[in-house]
């Protein structure tokens, strides 16, 4: 797998107390196939369970440890990279199991195609495990950038004006994908407490620099969220989206009213389309299914009004909040 003199590809996998599933993620990272040499590196934050056992079992995986206290998105990626190898580097976390063998050459294949590629992000599929509505939403999401794979920013008005031409460009996800170094070196991860994956998306894309997508590197990312489990993610994501890119969107009442309509007319027509394929199981899931989506709108609707509330209903709606407070006491 590896050749200390001349490693093309490293990957480096964050984790705290990966579980079971860290164990399924390993193995396929380590079984990948390329004609070149690769590495494989773990940066753990004070895992408790058998996270570094399972790391430590095999000798090709390198350890780094940092302190829990020590822990950000962006700043601890780049100490892993800082200690990596590889001409590319490429990101995946701990409950991100590449689905085939082809999953880090499909990656690499794709960024040696053009030099002006900064960084590569690949495909989510769900697990097994998941809803028909999470399944659903990450193939319809992922399909959106099969149409345009690569993109660079062409049309600087429309990039002042359009949010969502702006969202288009970010979005990048380092739950699977791969960076150049040479770029990285000039352009490390922000460091910020979320989001650190668009946030450096930004940073390239405005440095000129092309982004790219790759249908064919696929990964099993999906989470089975509780309901408030669900508002405070969707709380987080929504308040770090806003504090870094300060997008113009409405924020009226509204928009919530709309958007829960939008999202539950979307899962009634995937349980019509699915009903005789899925039968009895689609009773709950379909019961359910409102109800998560008004946890995530309200999350959401709340997340851009952050600056607006006091610090005691931060830390109630935010689970990030939480788990740095932990953090701190423990």
């Amino acid at each position: 797998m590896t050749d200390s003199c001349n490693i093309k590809a490293s990957v480096v996998i964050p984790t705290k107390n990966g579980g079971s599933r860290f164990r399924s993620v390993l193995k396929a990272v380590l079984e990948q196939k390329t004609n070149w040499p690769f590495e494989v590196i773990v940066i753990d934050s004070g895992s408790s369970d058998q996270t570094l056992a399972i790391a430590s079992a095999n000798p090709a995986v390198r350890i780094i440890n940092v302190e829990p206290t020590d822990f950000q998105h962006g700043r601890t990626r780049n100490t892993a990279i800082g200690q990596a190898k590889g001409e590319f580097i490429a990101m995946i976390t701990q409950d991100a199991q590449p689905v085939a063998e082809n999953w880090l050459h499909s990656l690499v294949e794709k960024i040696e195609s053009d030099e002006q590629i900064a960084g590569v992000f690949g495909r989510h599929i769900a697990y097994d495990d998941a809803s028909l509505f999470t399944r659903e939403e990450l193939v319809q999401h992922f399909s959106g950038f099969q149409s345009q794979p690569v993109v660079q920013l062409t049309d600087q008005e429309r990039y002042r004006n359009d949010p969502g031409y702006q969202q288009f460009l970010y979005f990048f996800s380092d739950n699977n994908a791969l960076l150049r170094r040479s770029v990285w070196e000039r352009h490390p991860y922000p460091e910020v407490d979320f989001s650190e994956d668009q946030a450096w998306a930004r940073i390239i894309i405005e440095a000129g620099y092309k982004k790219a997508y790759s249908h064919d590197a696929v990964v099993y990312h999906s989470h089975n969220y509780g309901l408030w489990e669900r508002f405070q993610r969707s709380f987080d994501e929504s308040m770090a989206l806003d504090e870094l890119f300060h997008y113009e969107q409405p924020k009226g009442l509204l928009v919530p009213l709309r958007s829960w309509i939008g999202l539950t007319l979307r899962d009634l027509r995937s349980v019509r389309h699915n009903l005789s394929k899925e039968g009895l199981g689609l009773i709950l899931p379909t019961i359910r299914a409102p109800i998560d989506n008004l946890m995530r709108v309200c999350g959401s609707w709340l997340g851009v009004r952050s600056a607006l509330m006091s610090p005691t209903l931060i830390a109630f709606c935010s689970r990030d909040k939480k788990l740095k407070r932990m953090k701190r006491k423990s």
